[in-house]
């Protein structure tokens, strides 16, 4: 039987939701008031959790987390989190320890009971196309592509392997596409561009020293991808980077219609960073969808990452979630013993 925790309390105070959208450049914080995660007020911190031989380490979220969600609370007069629903970038292949030490944690430190775990191409896909069936594919430096049914089939992956394994389509797929054709230009091989040979030895000096630059770098896929928006610039100019967007475009829509649920109409949501690029990527993607993913609509994110943590954690302060439970990309827990904590005194 289901508790009373979604009830407003003896005082008036209506229960709040709780999102966490932890990424490379840092962690993000939302409280909502239940039943409007679109109100929420956001706090971030410009430092990543760490990850270490466990994996994501759930301290070194915390450690984030806690003090971004202690002063949302005492700005909005909240006492305790219904729900709550943490999105992490490789939660599925590094979530161990926050599977491990993350619903206990949050139950003693703000109430939570019920806890959401998610990947966040999950959170990305919640708020971009909400929790209903379709597709959503969230492209940035990587691309991965995340379909669901009304069918239980559970969740259809394709790409998001990183740059060196996949990311088709990417801004780092772009990038490095595009410092391919400067270095063929520089060599004089075929299939150069002198448009974007001009382009890459404005952004990175001589190009004889690119490699040095690349390749010892920790962080040198947001390198690549740091010369997208080079190659997007020229496509009215230059049939080679036009070339390169039209093929950008075609992996998307593959990875697209390999996750749709099935072969009927479908809603697929462009999320992410790389689509603010604009025309350059957008209109290839309309001339090839016919052909490459029929009966699909494409349609803009209605929200992102953060915004679909805190949908999923409203809809799971109310019952059961209709998204597929999922042992790497989502999961649920309920903590044994919801704590509220005690209420701030005044200072006399």
């Amino acid at each position: 039987m289901r508790d009373s925790f979604g009830q407003p309390g003896a005082d008036g105070a209506g229960p709040w939701v709780l999102g966490i959208d932890s990424g490379g450049s840092g962690v993000r914080v939302g409280l909502a008031p239940a039943g409007a995660p679109a109100a929420a007020a956001v706090a971030a911190a410009d430092r990543p959790a760490v990850t270490g031989p466990h994996g994501i380490d759930a301290a070194s979220l915390l450690t984030r987390v806690r003090p971004l969600a202690a002063e949302l609370m005492a700005s909005a007069g909240a006492e305790r989190i219904a729900a709550a629903c943490v999105g992490a970038a490789g939660m599925a292949t590094l979530g161990d320890d926050l599977r491990a030490h993350l619903p206990a944690a949050l139950a003693d430190a703000f109430g939570v009971r019920h806890l959401a775990l998610a990947g966040d191409a999950v959170t990305a896909y919640a708020g971009a196309l909400g929790l209903r069936p379709g597709v959503v594919v969230a492209a940035g430096t990587g691309m991965i592509a995340l379909g669901t049914g009304a069918d239980g089939g559970g969740w259809r992956r394709a790409d998001g392997w990183g740059h060196l394994l996949g990311d088709a389509g990417g801004g780092a797929w772009i990038g490095r596409a595009g410092l391919d054709a400067a270095m063929r230009a520089h060599d004089g091989r075929a299939g150069g561009s002198t448009a974007l040979l001009a382009a890459a030895r404005e952004r990175f000096g001589p190009l004889d020293t690119l490699p040095g630059q690349l390749y010892p770098r920790p962080d040198r896929a947001a390198v690549l991808a740091s010369f997208a928006p080079d190659v997007a610039r020229h496509c009215g100019s230059d049939p080679v980077a036009e070339g390169i967007l039209r093929q950008a475009a075609a992996h998307i829509l593959e990875a697209a219609a390999a996750v749709r649920p099935g072969p009927g109409p479908v809603d697929v949501a462009l999320a992410g960073g790389l689509f603010r690029m604009g025309e350059p990527l957008l209109g290839p993607l309309r001339q090839q969808a016919a052909g490459l993913l029929p009966g699909a609509a494409l349609v803009p994110a209605a929200g992102d990452p953060l915004d679909g943590a805190l949908l999923i954690a409203d809809a799971l302060r109310q019952g059961p979630l209709p998204l597929p439970a999922d042992p790497g990309l989502l999961s649920v827990t309920v903590a044994d013993r919801p704590r509220t904590p005690p209420r701030a005194r005044p200072e006399p």
